[in-house]
């Protein structure tokens, strides 16, 4: 099934403020293609302006790389009483 440009553009513009720059991030990263970078490529980017979130904070200053059931759970807004 083919989706229109149109389409496209109806739904971008149906977007929150807040979801835009995600979107434009991933559909960047779609027209990209196989294309990903390398980690030489990544090393020559510019840095971007754009504050960490607080769950970033988090993530960049966790030493483990163990993320607890209940965190996930929580992250997922999932309740925590289910069980592996």
């Amino acid at each position: 099934m083919a989706i229109s440009n149109d389409d496209l553009l109806k739904l971008v513009k149906l977007l929150p403020e807040e979801a835009k720059q995600s979107a434009y991030d991933f559909l960047k990263f779609l027209t990209i293609g196989h294309k990903r970078p390398d980690w030489d490529e990544i090393d020559l980017l510019e840095t971007d302006d754009i504050p960490l979130s607080e769950e970033e904070e988090l993530q960049m200053n966790n030493n483990t790389e163990f993320v607890s059931w209940e965190d996930a759970m929580h992250e997922l807004n999932l309740p925590t009483d289910i069980k592996p």
